[in-house]
């Protein structure tokens, strides 16, 4: 009993959170009831019809959602992949640099753009991708003709993926640097013994020895593959790139806000939120076999 009384401290600390969370998460769940109805404003959820699983079936009827999951899917999944090679690859160049002030002074560069917003970043970037932003300036010295990159479905899915990994990939091998400094330092000593190169270390006792950490975030970030980036997104496209670019997130805003499907919109959010609580549940059943991390 002495244990408990300790721990209500703790519980109190929770509790602010916990009130949000209820507030903001848990209550609005009751709004899913109009993915099951013809929701008319004026008739509120309880007077609304009940039409069962119709808006369901528009799901998948309709050419338009098939394309938005599609690019949902390939954004976001690009994002994962390249969202773990190139933190990767620059935490192992990071670690090689033998200065301490010239590491942390650009492991602290790289790591800023993390904590920017997209609001600002989107700004940024719509201005040096612009028909007379840096690039096209830059790209007029060899003769190339300027590009307008954020309206041309060839490039703008590119820019979403790359300026999402310029982004994140700072913050991200922050942690494969930290799975770095637990490696026996007596494994390279060891390796300078029997004449191993740099490639050599980082071959057989570098990129072996984070192999666990690289695993659990690659389970981890399965459970974001419908996740391709809202606030990015949004602040960035046009209607002009919704072919490439429109995923589950944004089409939810324009069905439900814009064009007032609410019952459509809401059954397309919750088929995104079953299909994503399944994915986190398996990331995470997969994190516990190959990566030994359960949280429970």
């Amino acid at each position: 009993m002495r244990n408990k009384k300790h721990e209500l401290y703790y519980h109190a600390m929770l509790l602010p959170g916990m009130i949000l969370l209820f507030i903001f998460s848990i209550i609005p769940m009751f709004g899913i009831i109009m993915a099951f109805q013809k929701f008319v404003p004026a008739k509120g959820i309880f007077g609304s019809q009940f039409v069962g699983l119709y808006n369901f079936n528009l799901l998948f009827m309709y050419p338009d959602v098939r394309k938005v999951i599609f690019n949902t899917v390939f954004i976001a999944v690009m994002k994962i992949i390249l969202g773990i090679i190139v933190p990767v690859f620059f935490a192992v160049l990071l670690n090689e640099v033998r200065s301490v002030i010239f590491k942390r002074t650009i492991q602290t560069i790289v790591y800023l753009p993390h904590f920017l917003s997209w609001v600002i970043l989107s700004v940024m970037f719509t201005n040096i991708f612009s028909y007379t932003g840096m690039v096209n300036k830059f790209l007029s010295f060899f003769g190339v003709e300027p590009i307008m990159f954020m309206i041309s479905n060839k490039w703008f899915r590119t820019i979403l993926i790359a300026t999402d990994v310029w982004k994140g990939f700072g913050y991200g091998a922050v942690i494969y640097i930290a799975a770095m400094t637990n490696i026996d330092q007596g494994l390279y000593e060891a390796s300078d013994i029997d004449g191993a190169n740099r490639w050599h270390k980082i071959k057989y006792i570098t990129l072996p020895s984070i192999r666990p950490t690289i695993i659990l975030m690659a389970t981890l970030a399965l459970g974001n593959v419908l996740n391709a980036g809202f606030e990015q997104i949004f602040t960035m496209y046009s209607p002009l790139v919704y072919e490439t670019s429109d995923i589950i997130d944004t089409y939810v805003y324009r069905m439900g806000l814009e064009k007032m499907q609410y019952s459509f919109a809401t059954a397309v959010g919750l088929f995104k939120s079953v299909v994503s609580f399944v994915l986190i549940v398996l990331s995470y059943k997969l994190a516990d076999k190959y990566a030994g991390y359960s949280i429970f």
